[in-house]
């Protein structure tokens, strides 16, 4: 018991813990703020001005900032530099207006 412990403990920081959000080599890279519509009762506010932070690194994509609905509100999220996808193309989020308010349609990363 104290042994398999032992080896246990040895064999951690040989560990690599890769980030959840990263894709495995070769695998698709995933679709972020995926998932169900939104509907809102009122459409969000207008876009703010962000300044653009510099470019982190060549090939690095912005991602604007929008306003999220919390089931209470419009809450602004900031934009974000993203690694590019070979392949991928990044739609922003979209208001759509509907009867008694419109629905968000979420954006992501979508196969080309």
């Amino acid at each position: 018991m104290v042994g398999s412990s032992l080896l246990a403990l040895l064999a951690l920081p040989a560990c690599v813990v890769v980030p959840a959000h990263r894709p495995a080599y070769g695998g698709p890279p995933p679709v972020y703020e995926s998932g169900p519509v939104v509907m809102a009762p009122m459409a969000p506010p207008p876009p703010r001005y962000e300044v653009v932070p510099a470019l982190p690194y060549a090939g690095a994509v912005w991602i604007g900032g929008y306003w999220n609905w919390s089931g209470r509100a419009h809450v602004w999220v900031p934009g974000r530099w993203e690694a590019p996808r070979h392949g991928w193309h990044y739609e922003p989020r979209r208001w759509e207006p509907a009867a008694r308010g419109g629905y968000e349609l979420r954006g992501g990363w979508r196969v080309r």
